[in-house]
């Protein structure tokens, strides 16, 4: 059994941003030399997220006002009391989810048809990190 971590560091110009992060998936798979496993990727932050899905715009931006709608920004969050005023990125990370686990079938990501992987800011305009942990043989 083999593994492999990598980190990739963010640090966004928006408060959110869904940054398509599959090339560098696919780039940590090949130094791993792994043909058959799993790859985990997984935000290493409380306002950040993970996800797999089409790499098409229009469902980018559906994506970001379904979130938008479910956890819109405003003032009133309890976790404001704290001195912050993010408790909309948090429930939203929790929407997206903060890993995701790939198949690897013959040195590649077993995806389906668009499959890609994404990286979900919803608290930017400041260094953030995601791991990348590739395990297999």
């Amino acid at each position: 059994m083999k593994f492999h971590t990598e980190y990739l560091w963010f640090n966004t110009s928006k408060k959110r941003e869904y940054i398509n992060i599959t090339g560098e998936v696919e780039k940590a798979l090949k130094k791993s030399g792994i043909n058959e496993g799993m790859i985990l990727v997984s935000a290493m932050h409380i306002t950040a997220g993970v996800y797999v899905n089409d790499a098409e715009s229009g469902l980018i931006q559906d994506i970001d006002e379904w979130l938008e709608k479910l956890a819109p920004f405003k003032s009133d969050y309890r976790h404001h009391k704290t001195g912050e005023d993010n408790g909309d990125a948090h429930l939203k990370s929790m929407l997206v989810h903060h890993e995701v686990i790939i198949p690897v079938t013959n040195g590649k990501l077993d995806f389906g048809p668009w499959q890609q992987v994404y990286y979900a800011e919803f608290d930017g305009q400041r260094r953030k990190r995601v791991l990348i942990k590739v395990i297999g043989e």
